[in-house]
């Protein structure tokens, strides 16, 4: 198990510290003032209630394990607006330091909405921050430089019309597809809540080299839009040292959630070849079209489960759609790719 010790404590390490050297330093943690407290500050919390399915937390190597009440993990505050599962904030957390884990990566605020479907949330105290000679750590403390670069790389861009709309199992496959072309892919997910398992099936894939904005320093892009800009910036600059020929880059939730995949798709207009809209229904399709004015070149996801599905997205918008989990797509999805690479 990845974990980080310093004299009396064990602390089990989230996946939100994988841009830190804790696996390998005595960790030292101090409860701080609240006037003190950000946004992406590492913090200590204990596990406390009775478990429930959501009790368990993904590591650094994007394993999953489960936890007791009484652990204690590192992870940071940030800020979550999940449509599907819950909402919560880490300036909703009150003067008694209870708070909760928002995803199992180690994002950690104050549950403010949950979906009545979705498990009790962990729950959690306050119990410090990580500290180093006196001064707190927060992930930017650990984002790797670059040098700035304009972006050139061709893109596949992957939208969703919600969370949990197909775009990583879409994306996993078309980085399959690509690599059988020879190709050299990076594999990117720039909005969203940082999960790690996402970017992880693009490496699985065969994706060359993954990024998501974990990377940049943030634990998700719920923040102010000047903010994620320059994470963005940074980012891009990331992707384009790496001289890849293609990137499939996935943009979490939906463009016009407050997740800032608006920024993404402005900044990416010009590098788009192939764009990739997965669709919980056929008529989500629709809402996206004529709320954000997207018109993408392919549709996928739950909204082409079936035949009859297809049929009435394609009725609907006039735009391609394929089940990307039935094989008999996968020649199309190849004649796509390849008639959008030879331009």
């Amino acid at each position: 198990m990845i974990s980080g010790k310093d004299k009396s404590n064990t602390y089990l390490l989230t996946s939100l510290t994988r841009i830190t050297n804790f696996a390998e330093i005595d960790i030292q943690v101090a409860a701080l003032d609240r006037d003190h407290w950000e946004n992406a500050d590492y913090v200590a919390c204990r596990v406390t209630g009775e478990p429930s399915a959501l009790y368990s937390i993904e590591l650094s190597n994007g394993r999953m394990v489960p936890v007791l009440e009484d652990d204690l993990l590192i992870g940071t505050f940030g800020k979550r607006a999940a449509t599907l599962e819950g909402v919560g904030d880490w300036e909703a957390i009150e003067a008694d330091g209870n708070l909760h884990a928002l995803t199992g990566a180690g994002l950690f605020g104050k549950a403010t909405s949950t979906s009545v479907l979705l498990p009790r949330l962990m729950s959690l105290s306050y119990a410090g921050h990580v500290v180093s000679n006196g001064k707190k750590q927060v992930m930017q403390d650990f984002v790797a430089p670059v040098n700035q670069q304009t972006f050139c790389t061709p893109v596949i861009m992957l939208i969703g019309t919600s969370m949990s709309a197909g775009k990583t199992t879409t994306g996993r496959i078309i980085v399959h597809e690509l690599k059988k072309m020879g190709k050299n892919v990076v594999g990117a997910k720039l909005t969203g809540a940082g999960r790690l398992r996402d970017i992880l099936a693009y490496s699985d894939a065969g994706a060359d080299a993954i990024i998501d904005f974990v990377d940049a320093g943030l634990p998700s892009t719920v923040v102010s839009k000047p903010q994620f800009q320059s994470s963005l910036d940074y980012l891009l600059s990331r992707i384009e040292s790496l001289k890849a020929d293609v990137a499939v880059i996935e943009a979490g939730a939906s463009p016009l959630e407050p997740y800032n995949s608006d920024l993404v798709v402005e900044a990416l207009k010009d590098n788009i070849l192939l764009m990739v809209l997965s669709a919980s229904d056929p008529y989500a399709v629709l809402g996206v079209q004529s709320a954000f004015g997207i018109t993408p070149d392919l549709i996928t996801g739950p909204a082409t489960n079936t035949s009859a599905a297809i049929e009435l997205v394609e009725k609907l918008t006039g735009i391609k759609a394929l089940n990307l989990l039935d094989s008999a797509s996968a020649q199309l999805l190849h004649e796509m790719l390849v008639a959008q690479l030879a331009d």
